[in-house]
């Protein structure tokens, strides 16, 4: 009988197994979850074209399968997030899931994750510290570092070679942004520095006067770890007030989702220092091939953004591992895992390999926002600070005394 009057015959009859082992046959199905909606919208859309770079690289195929990608949106709310997850996990029938992009979001769908041991979730570019760190699930992966490894070598720069004694901080409120600031003043406050203010700001926040009103006359600059339209409200409305203290920038708020607005914002950016899992100057080869891939992505940006860079990196894991296995999830993904977890190989910037908790180890770029040749922001290469862990180069018993981040901590004011 013909496949396509067996596929007929299976939907009228309501014979859905045999529909489903003929799919599985031939085709991989991998769930690709971002952010298409809400004020993260742009950031999402970078995710994807770094995911679809990667389906590119190997021509739509793996271990001699098509790869069939079914996406889900969320609005980097939590519960959106899971809803998106649930109905690819369990009406779309993925065993495979890449995502999710936003912090809050990485925490919610690792813990939908533990509920459904045989899916294996592979993360977007989700960075939270906690979502890997603390009370992590078993088939959850993060090969794209988190936002607290994002801020290697950015204190310490900022104190010694910027000379910022006191910095105030103005960030969303929720899991990532806690990171970035925890990672940052790891450093700061280590080398001598103090953070007497901190706001934080829902995310969506559309009148920053507040804020901007908050912030302490004699600072010397002004961490900030806003992303995507809160970013450019924050600098546009600080610029329009006629302030004037230098930046330091979070991994998302100098990224190119920023960095391609218009105006006279820009001229508030160049020269923020900040620091992230990539650069846009940097010349290594593997870099450079990458982003004349990403540039054949349909409205690719100037170059890569964080979000295309990390959304590559976890789908390229995820089809190294899958082409391991010969596409085979049979036994509910465990020899997928197994896979992952022993995975390492290089990346466009650099290698990457896993911890015990799954997280990645992987280089950190110090940056500078800088005016290229061709008119386009870019964030110049200042020093690359090697594999990075989890727990910032600080032995890991001494690490969890920390405690966890949130809005308090840490703190030198």
């Amino acid at each position: 009988m013909h496949r396509r009057t067996l596929l007929a015959l299976a939907l009228f009859t309501g014979l859905t197994a045999p529909s489903m082992a003929l799919a599985a046959d031939d085709t991989i199905k991998i769930g690709l979850l971002a952010t298409f909606e809400g004020p993260f919208t742009v950031l999402g859309e970078d995710g994807e074209r770094g995911a679809m770079t990667a389906v590119a690289e190997t021509n739509g195929t793996v271990a001699g399968k098509k790869i069939e990608i079914v996406k889900g949106s969320s609005d980097a709310s939590p519960d959106s997030a899971v809803r998106a997850a649930r109905k690819l996990v369990e009406q779309d029938g993925v065993k495979v899931l890449v995502g999710p992009l936003s912090g809050d979001e990485g925490l919610a769908v690792k813990d939908y994750a533990k509920t459904k041991p045989d899916v294996t979730f592979i993360n977007g570019t989700s960075a939270a510290q906690d979502t890997t760190l603390r009370n992590p699930a078993e088939n959850f992966f993060r090969f794209s570092t988190d936002g607290a490894q994002w801020m290697a070598g950015l204190g310490t720069y900022a104190f010694n070679d910027k000379g910022y004694k006191k910095v105030a901080t103005v960030a969303e409120d929720y899991s990532f942004p806690y990171t970035q600031v925890f990672g940052f003043m790891a450093e700061f406050c280590k080398a001598g520095g103090h953070v007497p203010s901190k706001s934080w700001v829902p995310i969506g926040n559309k009148d920053f006067s507040s804020v901007i009103a908050a912030i302490p006359e004699d600072v010397d600059a002004i961490y900030v770890a806003l992303g995507g339209a809160d970013a450019v409200n924050f600098l546009t409305q600080y610029q329009q007030a006629g302030g004037t203290a230098p930046l330091i920038g979070g991994s998302i708020t100098v990224d190119q989702t920023v960095l391609t607005s218009k105006g006279k914002l820009r001229d508030v950016l160049k020269g923020t220092p900040s620091a992230g899992p990539t650069a846009d100057t940097n010349d290594a080869p593997a870099w450079k091939s990458f982003v004349a891939a990403y540039a054949k992505q349909p409205g690719a940006f100037p170059s890569p953004s964080l979000f295309a860079h990390g959304y590559y990196v976890n789908m390229k894991a995820t089809l190294l591992a899958l082409d391991q296995v010969g596409g085979d999830v049979s036994d509910g993904g465990k020899k997928l895992r197994e896979a992952l977890s022993k995975l390492s190989f290089d990346t466009p910037t650099g290698k990457v390999s896993l911890d015990k908790n799954r997280n990645a180890i992987a280089d950190i770029f110090l940056t500078e926002v800088t005016e290229g040749s061709d008119g386009n922001l870019l964030n110049k290469l200042v020093k690359v600070v090697p594999q990075v862990n989890q727990t910032l180069g600080i032995p890991e018993d001494e690490f969890m005394k920390l405690g966890a981040v949130n809005r308090d901590n840490p703190s030198c004011p």
